[in-house]
């Protein structure tokens, strides 16, 4: 139809009164009604006919096509093209509704879900096969380079003052370090069995040696404690540090052997031999008077008879007659009874008993936040005795502040949980024995260490592991740490997971295996 007709059409509707039923009235009947015949006949009839299409098609076309510059006819505002045939009802005007976060039209995630990803992701990363692997090769590299940079900074003062290059100690630690690394990838490749067959030679050559200390004219004496051997040189050996992983090996082979037989049901095979020789060790360190050592030794021994399944009876027993023997030895002894009366002290004393305790503290309190800068320390300029051994962790609070102190703290935190978790997911009882001990004379000789730097604890005179000046406590320390990480490498999960790290094989995850091409394939 043309649009001039369309378009009259269209406004003759817009200007009738009447909607569809007159219009289907007057095709019916005419204008006159029913009864009254129309004035022009068939052709008048033909042209209402016509006009009524002409109407139906106009009201099509503004339901499809309602603008006003086509039909001529005002539109309703706020209505939309096409909005009848879509819902049938008019939408009013105003902005479409924000989608909430979470929703299937919102395009951020909810809140608490990028965090809960996050979560997931790191929890999934932390079940991971090698984790402990990982910890523990990563804790324990960290804590001996940060305490080679301690022991530069904490005994050049002291070197100077024995008329030594200022570099004298870090040279003998760093020599110390080496050695201890090459005895960490020694113990770290080593398999169970050949861990098992050193346990009874080393525990025969630190028995022998701990004996030698106490021959006068060959064992020395250092600041009141003779159980130094001399080796040549400025070089000397402390035959008890190898004392402590003579046991930790010696006591994991006794109480596995044990266990394949089913034997630790019965107290006596629990407690024989293994307390008899760890009291025999315990009687060679204190006659030269070194308590320090011996409570560490005290530690490893409870720690692998409650890994072994003492019954609590048991254990208190043991407990309360070292407690008592520990007190004898305590009271016997001026020095000792001065220690234990400096636990918080703030004050110097009247004799300056509590010098080192309480210089110690003010050399965490004046480091502050960030500390003072490394090498930076007043402290270690003669006031604070010790600073590059026993009391090295001071002098990260004075230089380090609050955050190095914090991250050291962090680290040992690390390496004792991956060695809980090396112990507590393995299947061989020796490797659950040599790892819970390894991990208790860690963490125990930290916590001594480190309870006594803040003046919680007595001063023991034990050095921070991995961490203080002193080859003879860092070699035992770095060939315990390459047992755990030998540990840690036979779990069946990580063996598998290290095992398909083959050449040309490249992993970018732990699930997906990505081959590398050929040189010139496409």
């Amino acid at each position: 139809m043309p649009a001039d007709d369309i378009e009259p059409a269209a406004a003759r509707v817009a200007r009738r009164p009447s909607g569809r039923a007159t219009d289907r009235a007057d095709a019916v009947h005419g204008p006159n009604g029913p009864d009254r015949p129309s004035p022009g006949g068939a052709p008048a009839l033909r042209d209402r006919l016509a006009e009524t299409v002409r109407d139906r098609l106009a009201d099509t076309v503004r339901v499809l096509l309602p603008t006003p510059a086509l039909v001529g006819l005002p539109q309703e505002r706020g209505a939309h093209p096409g909005l009848a045939l879509r819902s049938g009802t008019a939408r009013t005007r105003g902005p479409a509704p924000r989608a909430r976060a979470g929703t299937p039209g919102s395009s951020r995630p909810p809140r608490g879900r990028g965090l809960r990803r996050l979560y997931e992701r790191a929890r999934r990363a932390w079940d991971r096969p090698l984790t402990a692997y990982y910890l523990i090769l990563g804790s324990s590299l960290l804590i001996t380079v940060l305490g080679l940079v301690m022991v530069y900074s904490a005994s050049m003062i002291t070197a100077l003052e024995y008329d030594l290059p200022a570099s004298y100690f870090f040279r003998k630690q760093f020599l110390a370090a080496a050695i201890g690394t090459g005895l960490l990838l020694f113990a770290s490749r080593m398999p169970s069995r050949l861990h098992r067959a050193l346990a009874y030679p080393l525990l025969v050559g630190a028995v022998f040696l701990m004996v030698l200390v106490q021959i006068p004219g060959i064992g020395q004496s250092v600041k009141g404690n003779q159980n130094w051997l001399s080796i040549g040189g400025p070089f000397q050996l402390q035959p008890s540090e190898f004392g402590k992983l003579a046991l930790i090996l010696w006591g994991a082979d006794l109480l596995a052997r044990k266990h394949d037989k089913r034997l630790l049901t019965q107290w006596k095979h629990m407690l024989v031999p293994l307390v008899p020789v760890a009291f025999m060790l315990l009687g060679l360190i204190m006659l030269g008077g070194d308590m320090g050592t011996s409570i560490i030794l005290t530690a490893i021994l409870f720690g692998l008879l409650w890994l072994a399944g003492a019954p609590t009876r048991l254990f208190a027993g043991v407990l309360g007659f070292a407690a008592l023997v520990g007190f004898a030895f305590i009271r016997t002894s001026e020095n000792r009874m001065a220690r234990l009366e400096c636990i918080g002290a703030i004050d110097l004393g009247p004799q300056g008993e509590c010098w080192q305790a309480v210089h110690g503290i003010y050399a965490l309190a004046s480091g502050g936040w960030f500390g003072s800068g490394l090498g930076a320390s007043l402290e270690k300029w003669g006031q604070l005795p010790e600073a590059h051994t026993d009391f090295i962790f001071a002098i990260v609070g004075e230089e380090l502040g609050l955050a190095g102190t914090l991250s050291v703290l962090a680290l040992f935190a690390a390496l004792g949980y991956a060695g809980i978790r090396v112990a507590g997911r393995t299947e061989d009882p020796f490797v659950r024995y040599a790892a819970g001990g390894v991990t208790t004379w860690i963490m125990a000789q930290a916590v001594v260490n480190i309870g006594a730097v803040l003046g919680l604890l007595p001063i023991a005179g034990v050095p921070l592991p991995l961490f203080s000046y002193g080859g003879s406590a860092l070699l035992p320390s770095m060939f315990a740490i390459g047992l755990l990480i030998a540990f840690a490498r036979e779990d069946p999960a990580a063996k598998a997971a290290l095992a398909v790290r083959r050449p040309g094989v490249r992993w970018k995850t732990m699930r997906r295996r990505i081959t590398k091409r050929p040189s010139g394939e496409r």
